[in-house]
C-alpha cells in the first residue's frame, strides 16, 4: 500500500504524464522545451534540496552554555598539543622543534633526557622557571604513552607534557615541553572566569577564586562516575566537566549562572 505522501507523488507523477501527453499532441516543436520548463517547476517534489535545521538542538542549561564559551578556545590547543607530543616516540629533531614552537607559541620549555633522567637538550637553555625538583623515573613512564606533571614554582605553576621515547623498541627518556597553564587560560573570552583544578594538587586561575575549597572537593569520588556536572565549594556553585591527558584529569570550572537549573549537585 502506498503512504499518503507516496500517493500525492504519485498523483503528481500521472498529472504530469498527461500533460506532456496533451502538450505533445499540441506542439511537436515545443514539447521538449514544455517538459523542461514543467520538470524545472516540480523537481524539489521528487528530489527534495537537503537543509540543515541549525535551531534543532539548543543547549538550554545556561550554566553549560557558560562554560562551552570560556573553556573550549582553551581545551582544543591542549588536546593538539598533548597529540602533537603523544606521536612523537623516537628522538625529535630540529624539525620537530620549530614546528612545535610555530604551532604552539605559548609554550615556554622544551627538554629531552636520557634513560637516567639527565638533560641532554633544553630550550631555552635556561628557562625563566627551574625545575624545583628533579624528574623522577618510574615503572610507569615505561608503560604510559602520556604523563603530565605541574611543577608549582615561586613564578607561578609549569604544567609539563611527556612521554618516553625510545630507540630499536628501548626505552631511551624522556620528552617534556612546559607552559604555564595562566597564559594558556588567556585563549579564553574571559580568563577571571575560568578556573582549571588539578585534583589533590593545585588550581590554575586568572581570578579571585577560593583554591582551597575546590581543592577540598572529593574529585577522586566524584570522577569515578561522573564527567561534568556541578559542585559546592566555599558557599558557591561551580559547573565543570574533566578532560584527560593521558590518564591524568584536569578539571576546568566556572561559576554557575543559576544553580537551580542543573539535574543535581555534587557534595
Amino acid at each position: 500500500m502506498l503512504r499518503k505522501g507516496n500517493k500525492l507523488k504519485y498523483f503528481i507523477i500521472l498529472l504530469l504524464v498527461s500533460l506532456f501527453a496533451i502538450g505533445g499532441c499540441g506542439s511537436k516543436d515545443g514539447s521538449t522545451t514544455d517538459i523542461a520548463d514543467t520538470w524545472e517547476m516540480t523537481k524539489d517534489v521528487f528530489d527534495p534540496p537537503p537543509s540543515i535545521d541549525t535551531d534543532s538542538y539548543q543547549m538550554e542549561n545556561p550554566n553549560r552554555v557558560r562554560l562551552a564559551r570560556l573553556f573550549a578556545p582553551v581545551d582544543g590547543p591542549l588536546t593538539s598539543l598533548s597529540r602533537f607530543v603523544e606521536s612523537t616516540d623516537t628522538l625529535p629533531d630540529i624539525d620537530w622543534l620549530e614546528l612545535l614552537m610555530a604551532r604552539f607559541p605559548w609554550v615556554n620549555t622544551v627538554m629531552v633526557t636520557d634513560e637516567e633522567g639527565n638533560i641532554l637538550f633544553m630550550q631555552p637553555e635556561t628557562p625563566l622557571k627551574k625545575l624545583t625538583q628533579p624528574l623522577m623515573f618510574k615503572a610507569e613512564w615505561r608503560e604510559r604513552p602520556l604523563l603530565t606533571r605541574v611543577d608549582y614554582t615561586d613564578l607561578g605553576p609549569e604544567m609539563y607534557i611527556g612521554r618516553p621515547y625510545f630507540k630499536d623498541t628501548k626505552f631511551r627518556g624522556l620528552i617534556g615541553v612546559g607552559f604555564d597553564p595562566r597564559t594558556l587560560l588567556s585563549l579564553s573570552p574571559d580568563p577571571t572566569k575560568l578556573v582549571v583544578i588539578q585534583p589533590g594538587k593545585g588550581v590554575f586561575s586568572r581570578g579571585k577564586v577560593d583554591a582551597e575549597a575546590l581543592l577540598a572537593v572529593n574529585w577522586d569520588e566524584i570522577l569515578v562516575d561522573y564527567v561534568n556536572g556541578q559542585v559546592e565549594a566555599g558557599g558557591k556553585y561551580y559547573t565543570w566537566i574533566v578532560r584527560y591527558i593521558g590518564k591524568d584529569p584536569y578539571v576546568y570550572a566556572t561559576e554557575s549562572v543559576d544553580a537551580n537549573t542543573d539535574d543535581g549537585w555534587f557534595f
